[in-house]
């Protein structure tokens, strides 16, 4: 996110506001601009008297305004963070009073993680004027891939787009759970390698063959061996590949290809930007819609609907979520 790293580059040169409100549902930019201010605003030897720690749960504003009009100790600055400060929801307003005026020796930050600010109050205006109001948002799953590429690139790796898809598939939209798996495979590849499903494969356990991007993809490309493999797969690893996580991206996928068919501008670009996939993957929509025509995705989508009844136990007794995969694909591939 393009404002997190400007908060961050201010910092460095040495803009530092005396105020940072930290709030969003997506905590990994929270977690890393508080962590950069904790790391790299005092001096170690200035940590010990000027640096606190504080956590909402356990304080109220009151104590947090009053060690905040504190003066640091053999220091241009204190720091001042408190971290879950969303349990101070109730009671948040009350620091309007502080950030009319905020003490210009302390940095003060609430990392305030899943919620927002109501932007309409007081407090919200305040600290757009006196600090810095930052809101992390959530990013969508079509967004994480692009993330991923973004990410390693600044820190000179490469990744196929396969071996992303492959990443957000598995981990979800889970940023901090993502950027520990890429740091794990930074630790054992040199910079300038690209990572590969290969890599992933053999690092973080995730299989490049046998993997809800491959059952799509085999579906689309009616490689009914290949999608009966892996679902079978599936039925021998349930725990690894829980079925509701397969209808849902097989729903997604579905509601693309019917969105394509409606598409009017069919071209590369239009269709990446419409359906919210990288433009490598363009390619196999394409196949995939000559493959379904709209009636059957629609038909499709009926069987998911289905299916993903009979996996909550409605219309379906000791029917095993692997059983059901396994009738689906016979049932979509016919």
């Amino acid at each position: 996110m393009e404002e997190a790293k400007e908060i961050v580059n201010n910092i460095q040169k040495g803009s530092v506001s005396p105020l940072y409100f930290l709030m969003g549902e997506e905590p990994y930019y929270i977690d890393r601009i508080s962590d950069f201010i904790a790391q790299n605003l005092l001096a170690e030897e200035e940590k010990g008297f000027n640096q606190i720690i504080m956590y909402g749960r356990d304080t109220n504003i009151d104590e947090i305004v009053s060690n905040a009009k504190r003066y640091p100790m053999m220091a241009e600055r204190q720091v001042i963070i408190v971290k879950e400060a969303q349990d101070l929801s109730r009671s948040i307003e009350k620091l309007v009073d502080y950030a009319e005026n905020p003490q210009p020796t302390t940095t003060l930050v609430f990392c305030y993680k899943y919620k927002s600010l109501d932007k309409r109050k007081k407090l919200s205006k305040v600290l757009k004027k006196n600090g810095v109001l930052f809101e992390s948002k959530r990013l969508y799953e079509n967004q994480v891939a692009d993330w991923i590429m973004k990410t390693l690139k600044a820190r000179n790796y490469t990744i196929s787009p396969k071996a992303a898809q492959m990443l957000v598939e598995f981990l979800g939209i889970d940023l901090g759970k993502i950027d520990n798996e890429l740091n794990k495979l930074q630790l054992i590849t040199p910079e300038g390698t690209q990572i590969t499903p290969e890599l992933i494969e053999q690092n973080i356990g995730i299989s490049k063959d046998f993997n809800n991007f491959e059952l799509r993809k085999a579906i689309g490309m009616r490689d009914s061996l290949k999608a009966h493999r892996i679902v079978n797969y599936f039925a021998q690893n349930p725990k690894d590949n829980p079925m509701v996580v397969t209808i849902s991206l097989l729903f997604s996928y579905f509601s693309q290809i019917m969105q394509y068919h409606g598409l009017p501008d069919k071209s590369k670009a239009n269709v990446a930007r419409q359906l919210k996939v990288h433009p490598y993957f363009v390619g196999d929509y394409i196949a995939a819609a000559k493959n379904y025509p709209m009636k059957k995705v629609s038909q499709v989508i009926g069987l998911l609907h289905e299916s993903d009844v009979k996996g909550k136990g409605v219309g379906a007794v000791n029917i095993s979520h692997g059983d059901l995969l396994k009738e689906l694909m016979v049932k979509i591939l016919n």
